[in-house]
């Protein structure tokens, strides 16, 4: 069985990830070894999830890949777990371009998972009812089975709830009070990352403690049980033809890594070597191929910038020819210079003739649709993969190798520099929704140890 259930809510900053992880850290506390998946392409919320049940977590995202995927990566990353907490993103209907497509409320349909939606009950009295009642009431099935409110006084918590299940006859599982002191902080690409927040358990334990005093834990899991047995399995994938090592860049600086991309070369017989450029000398040895992932090298420019013979040896590996992927802050990484965020220029791998500076702003935000205009790296031209930009930096080159397509949308921009053995540019990429890139990826690794 795969016990579930989605968190989702009206609107972003409604307290989805604080509700998800005090109920994930209360599941912890029972025993219960739970699972979390996210929603959409975000990294970071993920890495909170990990952070509390110590376990991974995955996303689910319904532009990179269709139903049948979600449902087999659901299945796989859950079968150890005894329950799995899905975390909406945006409002619970909000997908591409005004329509419902990848959003919360999509997934739960693909899933056939139940979604509990969670309100805010600041300044509200009738009215918190009539919000829930549009939200049930927009779609059918709305697959809503559940409310908790937020940020709701003790006192006032009764009258609410049994306004909103006499309004609407769903259930509430109970609440969560204003808690500031477990608030978690906002930067530039979204939460900062788990290792950073102070006294992290501590918050936690306190969010764990506060569910089980004013949450329904047990009418949750009930719920959860409830939900439908997935059967859907992942795709059988043969691994390449001999024995091939990935070194993938892990550490402060580098950390935006989808695990169910990453298992997809694992699948293919890959072995992936983490390494950390922050603070390693060098490229680990005996290397066919090299993966440099997103993440906050603008925030860690000086310590990379200091460590020259990293930068070095990733310069020779790249210009040498060892296919590399580098998306976004590992793309920055290769530039000559890399800009933070006060102006200060400090010089990087060098490895592509640009320069990388802050811009204040969202660069090219949202999902793409890649198609290479050339044959290279991950693709042939004319193939497709999709893909999604997230970034305040850019670049003096941000490559034309491929042609980035906004789903539903007139937009287009050249994106991407590809080579036959090198991509590198903002657009992310998910190996689970096009394998064969992966294949493709690590063969012309197998071709690189063979000269």
């Amino acid at each position: 069985m795969t016990p579930r259930l989605l968190l989702c809510a009206p609107s972003s900053g409604s307290g989805k990830t604080t509700a998800t992880c005090a109920m994930l850290r209360a599941f912890v506390r029972r025993g219960l070894s739970p699972m979390a998946c996210k929603s959409g392409p975000d990294y970071i919320d993920p890495m909170f999830h990990t952070s509390v049940v110590g376990a991974k977590s995955c996303n689910l995202d319904l532009f990179f890949f269709g139903r049948k995927m979600a449902r087999a990566l659901l299945k796989k990353n859950a079968a150890n777990a005894g329950v799995t907490v899905l975390e909406g993103a945006m409002g619970y209907y909000d997908g591409i371009a005004m329509t419902a497509r990848a959003s919360a409320y999509d997934l739960a349909c693909a899933t056939d998972t139940p979604a509990v939606l969670i309100v805010d009950g600041r300044g509200r009295a009738l009215s918190i009812a009539a919000e829930v009642k549009g939200f049930l009431s927009f779609r059918n099935p709305s697959r809503i089975a559940g409310v908790i409110i937020n940020r709701v006084s003790p006192m006032l918590y009764p009258r609410l709830a049994e306004t909103i299940t006499q309004e609407t006859g769903l259930p509430v599982f109970g609440y969560l009070p204003e808690m500031p002191d477990c608030t978690i902080e906002s930067r530039h690409l979204g939460l900062v990352t788990a290792s950073e927040i102070e006294d992290l358990q501590a918050k936690l334990d306190k969010l764990a403690a506060q569910a089980e005093l004013t949450l329904d834990l047990d009418g949750l899991l009930t719920l959860a049980s409830a939900a439908p047995e997935i059967t859907d399995t992942l795709p059988a994938l043969a691994p390449v033809s001999g024995a091939v090592r990935i070194g993938v860049a892990r550490d402060k600086a580098f950390c935006f890594y989808y695990e169910d991309s990453l298992d997809v070369l694992r699948s293919f017989g890959a072995e992936l070597v983490e390494f950390s450029p922050l603070s390693d000398a060098a490229l680990p040895e005996n290397l066919q191929g090299l993966y440099l992932g997103g993440g906050y090298p603008e925030l860690h420019a000086r310590q990379l910038s200091k460590n020259e013979s990293m930068c070095r040896s990733v310069c020779k590996a790249v210009l040498n020819g060892m296919p590399t992927i580098a998306e976004c802050g590992g793309f920055l990484y290769l530039h000559k210079t890399l800009q933070d965020a006060s102006g200060e220029k400090y010089p990087m791998v060098g490895a592509l003739n640009a320069e990388a500076y802050p811009t204040g702003k969202l660069s090219r935000f949202g999902y793409v649709t890649l198609t290479a205009n050339k044959d290279s790296l991950l693709l042939n031209a004319g193939e497709r993969i999709p893909a999604h930009e997230f970034h305040y930096w850019d670049s003096t080159v941000p490559g034309e190798d491929f042609t980035a397509q906004k789903p539903l949308s007139p937009r287009h921009w050249l994106a991407a520099v590809g080579t036959d053995s090198l991509y590198a540019g903002f657009p992310h990429v998910h190996f689970a929704a096009r394998p064969e890139s992966a294949r493709r990826f690590l063969e012309k690794a197998l071709e690189y140890s063979r000269h």
